[in-house]
């Protein structure tokens, strides 16, 4: 199947959202007024910092995935630049955003939020994807409500282990840390971080100092708020397990009693009532998405024989 999109098609708009290698941007397909996010990335970033594998895995994976908790890949261009791909836009803002206005979740909420989550890598692990980065600011809410997966530019196809440090700190499973090989386990660990970030306001390893964070995953320590839900923490007690064999997996997770009121078949099909439904907004007036000056400057040029997108 061909994904190029020819970027004269599409109305490039305001800035969504910045990263390291580039800026997400509201497009809007000129022929049928449907809006996207275009994410436009700086070749010369990810030759500099050595990340071209990662991204030609991330364009590989989204190119063969399809699920209704993760965002849909519509298509790619490139010039000397930039590489563009653009995705499905998502307009509830992510759930970091939503989480820092709130403060934290009700236990119900976090539950069908974490559901769909489950689902999403459980999606990924029978295609043998190990996603890798699972926190909420990866996570969008759609107009329905229900939640889109995105960023794939740590996950990755394994047949067995592998041993790539990557993540975001305060996230990283303690094998990834200490560089004893990986694989699809790792995403459980994060679901047991994210069901305690969406319960108690902040991550169980929440410190000032940067240099902490790896001491205190290795530590296994954490402190649970007293309001705790005592089914929650016993399902994060079986997910935040330094030993990888010894931690849940997926059918452990999904008959844990915490699920207990999850239809899994009903929230697949989208067929239950969200705890949080974004208000219609005007996309290019979406106070959910925040303000991003635009960028001024253009990224250097690729010349043909040093770019190894050019054959996409």
């Amino acid at each position: 199947m061909d994904y190029r999109i020819n970027l004269s098609d599409i109305d490039i708009l305001q800035t969504l959202g910045k990263g390291a290698y580039g800026r997400v941007r509201l497009g809007c397909m000129k022929s049928t007024g449907q809006y996207v996010a275009v994410k436009i990335i700086k070749k010369a970033a990810i030759l500099q910092q050595k990340e071209v594998e990662h991204l030609i895995s991330e364009f590989s994976i989204l190119r063969r995935i399809n699920h209704p908790f993760i965002v849909d890949f519509k298509g790619f261009n490139q010039d000397s630049r930039y590489l563009y791909l653009i995705l499905q836009y998502v307009p509830g803002g992510d759930l970091f955003r939503y989480l820092r206005t709130i403060g934290k979740l009700e236990n119900s909420h976090a539950c069908i939020y974490v559901a769909q989550m489950i689902l999403a890598l459980q999606y990924l692990h029978q295609n043998n994807i190990v996603y890798r980065d699972l926190k909420p600011e990866n996570i969008l809410i759609g107009a329905d409500g229900y939640l889109k997966l995105t960023d794939f530019g740590f996950a990755k196809v394994i047949e067995a282990r592998t041993y790539t440090l990557c993540g975001t700190p305060e996230y990283l499973a303690p094998e990834i840390i200490l560089n004893k090989g990986h694989d699809h386990s790792v995403d459980w660990w994060t679901i047991g971080v994210l069901i305690f970030e969406m319960l108690a306001g902040i991550d169980p390893f929440n410190t000032n100092d940067p240099s902490k964070i790896y001491k205190r995953i290795l530590s296994g320590k954490i402190r649970y708020p007293q309001n705790f839900n005592p089914r929650a923490k016993n399902l994060v007690k079986h997910l935040i397990v330094h030993d990888a064999s010894k931690r849940y997996r997926l059918n452990d997770i999904k008959n844990h009693a915490w699920f207990e009121e999850i239809d899994w078949n009903r929230l697949l099909r989208k067929d239950l009532r969200m705890p949080y439904v974004p208000v219609p907004r005007d996309p290019t007036e979406n106070s959910n998405l925040g303000y991003y000056p635009d960028s001024v400057n253009l990224a250097p040029e690729i010349a043909p024989e040093s770019d190894p997108f050019i054959e996409w």
